[in-house]
């Protein structure tokens, strides 16, 4: 049985995963206040768990609180692409160099599973079905890594990154092309060859700012 402080901890991280997605898709529009007390009876969890959730949460500069006035989602500024992409550029390669190291046989099928899933992507699907999909190819590739530091630090980024590309999206003309660039990258890990998952990582990136600039015009 779980102690009451292990608890609250499990109940804070549950808050938070939820929290947190609904701010890098944009559910909880950028600037949007964050009301505890709606949150705590949606979840079913006390306003303490919600609490620590969005300490964690400014953390991660996902929400910004200020004294007698609230919390709020924290805005979506695009002057910081640049300097994400700069980070992103870096430790994106090193991430997909790490995972084609070596995959578990669960990772391997999993890889599979997913190159099987965008294969088969609708090209008139759902944008915000799409979107769920690039998150998804990006955590699975770091939950190949076995730097819980890299891996913590990728997320964040990717989360920020995410965020921006939610805004644009409708102004996206192929937004189906971009997830299914992701293939070769993932075929890249599943070979085991680490220069070329590297090498594709790095120019997502590129084409992902690439794509925002020319999106904003």
């Amino acid at each position: 049985m779980l102690t009451k402080e292990a608890q609250t901890t499990s109940l804070a991280q549950r808050a938070y995963d939820t929290i947190r997605h609904r701010l890098i898709m944009l559910d909880i529009a950028p600037g949007e206040a964050i009301n505890e007390a709606a949150l705590s009876a949606e979840l079913e969890v006390g306003r303490t768990p919600v609490r620590e959730a969005l300490k964690h949460l400014e953390r991660d500069h996902l929400v910004v609180s200020y004294p007698r006035r609230g919390t709020f989602a924290s805005n979506v500024d695009i002057t910081d692409l640049a300097a994400i992409s700069e980070m992103r550029l870096v430790l994106e390669p090193l991430a997909a160099r790490r995972a084609a190291g070596g995959l578990t046989p669960e990772l391997r099928e999993q890889f599979t599973d997913t190159i099987a899933a965008i294969d088969s992507l609708d090209p008139d699907g759902d944008a915000r079905q799409l979107m769920e999909r690039d998150l998804d190819v990006h955590r699975l590739i770091y939950s190949a890594v076995d730097n819980p530091h890299l891996k913590e630090t990728l997320v964040r980024l990717d989360d920020l990154a995410t965020r921006i590309w939610c805004l644009v999206l409708p102004r996206i003309p192929d937004v189906t092309g971009h997830i299914r660039e992701h293939t070769e990258l993932l075929e890249a890990v599943l070979a085991g060859d680490e220069s070329r998952a590297e090498q594709l990582a790095a120019e997502h990136v590129r084409e992902f700012e690439t794509t925002v600039r020319a999106a904003l015009g």
